[in-house]
């Protein structure tokens, strides 16, 4: 019987695997650490990689921290791929709410990453606030106000609404230790999160006449 060759992984694909195991790793750290706090002897012993390893792919803390801000702006934003001229209202609405509750969900750590770097003042991520992130609104804002000049949905403000959608939904990842103790639970379940995103959805919907 042959024995089967080894397969030899490219390298392109081992660093693309090790740096997101390192920012996953990092979201963790920075979610109960902060950025002072954080080290990277800690985040390496949370992503199993030498720390090395962390200073090969990222270079300081700094570096690495900027790029788990980057990495949560962007799959926060991603999902308004949906929201087009073209699409239903109600449609594109839905899926963006039902996407952003999932996030809180599954990512609670770069939620409270996030909200944290903006209550001190965005120092490391303004620049991502002020260029992709106001781009990404204005340009949807302006599909939401074609959408309401169309007579398609109530007449909202679409910044406001993302406002409000962001609000909304990032309250399960942010303030998740309030929501349970309000609920009477030591940790959200997965009933719950399924019973605040029904309710996130329904009102968002109705208030934009959806």
């Amino acid at each position: 019987m042959a024995v089967p060759q080894a397969v030899e992984i490219p390298k392109g694909q081992i660093r693309q695997a090790n740096e997101l195991l390192i920012l996953a790793a990092a979201e963790k750290v920075f979610a109960r650490a902060g950025f002072g706090g954080a080290t990277m002897a800690a985040i390496a012993e949370a992503s199993a990689l030498p720390k090395a390893n962390l200073h090969y792919y990222f270079g300081s803390k700094e570096v690495l921290y900027r790029a788990v801000l980057a990495r949560i702006l962007h799959d926060w934003l991603e999902p308004t791929a949906c929201i087009t001229a073209g699409a239903e209202p109600r449609a594109a609405i839905e899926q963006y709410i039902r996407a952003k509750m999932a996030l809180a969900r599954l990512r609670p750590d770069g939620s409270k990453v996030f909200a944290n770097e903006l209550l001190h003042g965005a120092p490391i991520v303004k620049a991502l606030l002020q260029t992709d992130l106001r781009e990404l609104v204005v340009s949807k804002a302006a599909v939401i106000r074609s959408w309401v000049d169309a007579g398609r949905m109530a007449k909202v403000d679409g910044t406001h609404l993302f406002f409000t959608i962001w609000a909304a939904t990032q309250t399960y990842a942010d303030f998740d230790v309030q929501v349970g103790a309000v609920l009477g639970r030591s940790e959200l379940t997965a009933d719950d999160h399924e019973e605040a995103t029904e309710h996130v959805v329904s009102l968002i919907l109705r208030g934009c006449g959806l």
